[in-house]
């Protein structure tokens, strides 16, 4: 398994829009984004830092059920 990459809150939610999310809203450092499925939504909040932690990244993969290679380095 690859290393995840060092991010940024913007760049996980471009890739998440790129897979179907869609900005929902935004308040204070953190942006809630949504993909409707037919068995339900999926909702993943993420903070709008500079630089997101290994743990808080691994946390938004999971809760997106995205492969984790589309956050490898």
């Amino acid at each position: 398994m690859a290393k995840l990459r060092v991010m940024s809150g913007r760049e996980v939610c471009d890739i998440l829009a790129h897979e179907g999310f869609r900005e929902v809203r935004r308040r204070g450092s953190h942006v809630v984004m949504q993909k409707r499925l037919p068995q339900g939504t999926i909702t993943v909040p993420v903070p709008d830092h500079p630089e997101i932690k290994v743990g808080t990244l691994q946390g938004i993969i999971r809760q997106s059920r995205l492969p984790r290679h589309l956050f490898e380095a």
